[in-house]
Parts: C-alpha cells; structure tokens; sequence
C-alpha cells in the first residue's frame, strides 16, 4: 500500500499586524479540507497577538526565562516560560522593524485551539491546527521547525507493545509526529518565502474529532527534572558546586546509581540501609573535601547529613 503525503504552502499573505484575522488571511489563499493540518509559524501568531517587545532580544530574555541552561558567549540556552528549551528564549528579531522584537505567544495550544474552532465554523472542516517555530538541536548543526502549539492533533504516534515484522516488541518508540509534520511543511515554505501557512495532506489519521483538541504540542515537553540533559556539561558543574536549582536534576536517583558515583569518586566503601547510604573512608588517605561528597549527592538529588563526619558520611534521597 502506497501512502502520499502532499503540503501547499500558499503565496500571497502580505504582513501581519496586531489584531488581524489568521483565519480569514489563510482561507485568501487556499481551503483546507477534512483531515488535512494546518501549520502557521509562531511569527505570524505573534504578530497577530501583538507579541511585540522594543529593544533588542536581550533585553527581554530575563523576563522569558524559567531558567538557564547554558550559557556559550554570544549564545544563551534557556527553558523559557512554555517549558521550552530555545536560544535566546523563542525571542525574535528578525522580520520586524528596528528596535522591535516578537515574544512567542503566551499559550501557542490555545492559540491553535481558537485558531481550528474559528476555521470550522466558517468552512465546516474538521482539521488539525499546528503552531511551528524554529529551534536547534543537541550534538546537530542546523535547526528544524518544531511543533510549540497543537489543536486536534494526535502529536506522538504510541507504538509501545506493538512488534516490528522480526516479532520485537517495541518499548518506548513513540515518533513526535507533530514536530515531523512542522518540519515537512518548513521544507514547503522555506525561511524566507513569505509563507506562514501551510496544509499537509495525507495524514487524516493523526486528526481528532471535531471538538477533541487533544492534549497539545504541550504534551511533548519533558517536565522539569525529566530531561537528562538539563544543564549545559560546565553549569551542570557550577550547579552542582554551588548547591542550587535541585530540581533540573529530577526525583532522587536509585541508589545503586548513587553507590557508584560515590565509590568512583571518592574510593572507601558504602553500605546501604532501608532509609540512605552510608560511606567511610579507606582505612589510608586524607579524607576528601566534604563539599566534593555534597556535589555527588546533590547531582544525583540526594543530601548530605553530616552529622558523623569526618568518621562517615550519611547520604539520604531528597523526596520530592
């Protein structure tokens, strides 16, 4: 069986100010049908919304920013406000006038949300809305557009339980095909086309029932503590040293992890019990700097209680 996928991405959608309607802008120019997606770059929603900041970008970026992931002088990665891992925070400047530039929107799923509704009610389509925007990638040279908003669309394709045709079972493939459908339709649209909208066709088994916006492009970000990679390699050193932002390392790591970080770093022997660990030095050495064991623990969102020192080291798990 043979599956086609096909995206138009339309000319002729001049610029857009505080205010206008991206329903009536997108239906001048083409009509979406039943099972179709539409995408709609972040940029335009903004500027519709009247997202627009005045100074440069980093003025801004304090105000965008939940927290700092790394920082590569001229370049800061951050988690901003939608949870969202992005250089700069998402803030743009391109394509507004000087002195000006774009916030992303304040709820990119709700936009998508009232942008489908409003599309329905005036077409009777049922379709699925995307917001896309542009973002980098770990260990990758390049960006990709990404999906950061989603209305009536199944965004991960569940394909744990299922088996290959080798008989594997798969366990935790589950593709993002919300942020494979906004990198389709960039390859469409192009950066500087002048082309925000656009229509893939051919998936109509990602698209919900009408009224059904599913759980959002919101659904694809890791929450806070999830993701392995929180912090850049030198501020996941300096968090660790200084003792802060505990959460970017997630729920307390399994003991047996903990055991070995311990033991790697710091020789001597530990030993576990129902409530923590507990290390003692080799019987030879000086002892190491007790701050050297807080940073163990803290990376791996355990504590240190101290009150054995310098005979042992107690080491309890932080519980949330």
């Amino acid at each position: 069986m043979t599956r086609e996928l096909t995206v138009l991405a339309p000319d002729g959608v001049g610029e857009v100010s505080p205010g206008d309607d991206l329903v009536a802008l997108l239906l001048e120019v083409c009509t979406p049908a039943d099972g179709d997606v539409v995408t709609v770059t972040s940029k335009v929603v903004s500027k519709a919304e009247g997202r627009f900041g005045h100074g440069d970008r980093e003025s801004a970026l304090a105000g965008e920013t939940a927290r700092v992931v790394a920082r590569r002088w001229p370049t800061t990665i951050v988690r901003n406000h939608l949870g969202l891992t992005m250089a700069a925070a998402g803030i743009d400047n391109s394509n507004v006038a000087a002195g000006q530039h774009l916030l992303l929107p304040v709820d990119p799923d709700d936009s998508a949300r009232r942008f489908r509704q409003a599309l329905h009610e005036r077409t009777g389509h049922n379709v699925a809305v995307v917001v896309t925007d542009t973002a980098g990638r770990a260990w990758r040279h390049g960006q990709t557009d990404i999906a950061i908003g989603a209305a009536g669309l199944r965004v991960l394709e569940e394909f744990g339980g299922h088996t290959d045709p080798y008989g594997n079972e798969l366990a935790v493939t589950a593709p993002a095909v919300a942020d494979e459908i906004a990198s389709a339709v960039e390859l469409a649209s192009g950066k500087l086309g002048g082309r925000p909208f656009a229509v893939l066709r051919g998936r109509a088994d990602l698209v919900l029932p009408v009224g059904d916006h599913g759980p959002g492009a919101a659904a694809l970000v890791r929450a806070e503590g999830e993701d392995l990679f929180g912090f850049g390699a030198r501020e996941a050193v300096l968090a660790a040293l200084a003792g802060r932002d505990a959460v970017a390392f997630g729920t307390a790591a399994p003991t047996e992890d903990l055991l070995r970080a311990v033991t790697d770093v710091l020789g001597g022997t530990a030993e576990v019990d129902d409530a923590g660990v507990t290390w003692r030095p080799a019987s030879t050495g000086p002892l190491p700097a007790r701050e050297v064991a807080a940073a163990i623990a803290f990376s791996h969102r355990w504590r240190v209680d101290g009150t054995r020192w310098p005979v042992s080291l107690r080491l309890l798990p932080v519980v949330p």
